[in-house]
């Protein structure tokens, strides 16, 4: 029968895995925590702006924009969940209990994946409409809400399961060195799903990237072609470059870090830079609120009204006013569809 640790303290475990648990400040962890908190309050921030514009503007109630403000929603949520722990972490670490731990460690889990799912989610709607030269997605609302629900029964479930079995306190031998009460297997079982979702997404990305390629190149042999469609082509090609970008850089140095960890790597110094990929993780939801939402002009215009609400007060904001500009223009395809003037 296995002996079981519940009653041991964390200094306990982190010592198991002989992790550094200090007793005072130091100028490194100051700084860690200063820049953490820094970037938790812009991502709370920048995504609170992206849900609250979403909500208002009538013209954003379709399948993207609610994958849009789920993404947000989840971002938000990380930024809370990083805030939590840079409240609880360097010499506050060693006076949490097991609980708290897992507590502070369940709500990264849950949020960055939470974040990942979304992302995917995204691009495979996009897939769709790139390749059917739709305005929208013709998922229905129906359709768009149970695809969140499942993003977060599966993003709780991943974040959830250490707390309920799958760490490290019947069998010390299987302990993190970075997540010192967590197993290695649950650390490369989680870093491999992210990964593939990785690999997913940089494959639809890329054929959306060769697709829109390629019709650029037919386009320029016709001059029937609205120029406006022509644009957007291209704009959807700078944002689909710079979303796979910041993603990768974001997140893949996290994630292997995570694998080398979780497969025992005992010449890999994984705990020199673990907060600096976390941080860099963190920084990725901030970066999709800008790359998702700051590109698409209908959004920025609908950011610069919230943020001037108290010169707008004497005027009524009506999100569903018909009046045409650069941002509601629509240009016709050869096959008919309709294409929308937004880089999303």
């Amino acid at each position: 029968m296995k002996h079981c640790f519940y009653n041991e303290t964390v200094g306990f475990f982190y010592n198991n895995s002989r992790k550094e648990l200090t007793t005072y400040w130091r100028t490194k962890d100051v700084l860690v925590v200063a820049l953490g908190l820094t970037v938790s309050v812009i991502v709370l921030l920048t995504n609170l702006l992206v849900i609250t514009a979403i909500i208002i503007n009538r013209r954003f109630h379709y399948p993207i924009y609610y994958l849009l403000g789920n993404l947000a929603a989840a971002d938000l949520f990380a930024g809370i969940a990083y805030m939590f722990l840079m409240f609880h972490t360097g010499p506050r670490t060693a006076e949490l209990s097991l609980k708290t731990w897992f507590i502070r460690q369940s709500l990264l889990d849950t949020s960055l994946t939470a974040s990942v799912v979304n992302l995917l989610a995204i691009a495979v709607e996009r897939h769709q409409t790139v390749f059917t030269m739709q305005l929208h997605s013709k998922m229905s609302n129906q359709r768009v809400m149970i695809l969140i629900f499942c993003i977060w029964v599966t993003a709780l479930l991943l974040g959830l399961i250490p707390s309920y079995g799958w760490h490290c306190l019947c069998a010390l031998e299987k302990c993190s060195r970075m997540a010192p009460l967590y197993s290695r297997s649950y650390l490369t079982f989680w870093a491999i799903s992210n990964l593939v979702i990785f690999l997913i997404m940089v494959v639809v990305y890329t054929h959306i990237f060769i697709y829109v390629k390629r019709k650029m190149t037919r386009m320029s042999k016709h001059t029937s072609f609205h120029p406006r469609y022509k644009e957007t082509m291209i704009s959807l090609v700078k944002t689909v470059t710079i979303i796979l970008s910041a993603f990768v850089i974001c997140w893949t140095p996290g994630q292997v870090v995570l694998l080398l960890d979780g497969l025992g790597c005992k010449s890999c110094d994984v705990l020199a830079v673990e907060k600096y990929v976390l941080l860099l993780a963190e920084i990725n939801s901030l970066i999709n609120a800008i790359v998702y939402s700051y590109r698409d002009n209908e959004m920025r215009s609908t950011f610069r009204r919230i943020l001037c609400f108290v010169c707008y007060r004497n005027s009524k904001y009506t999100p569903t006013v018909v009046k045409l500009n650069t941002t509601d223009r629509r240009t016709l395809s050869q096959n008919g569809h309709f294409t929308v003037d937004s880089s999303i």
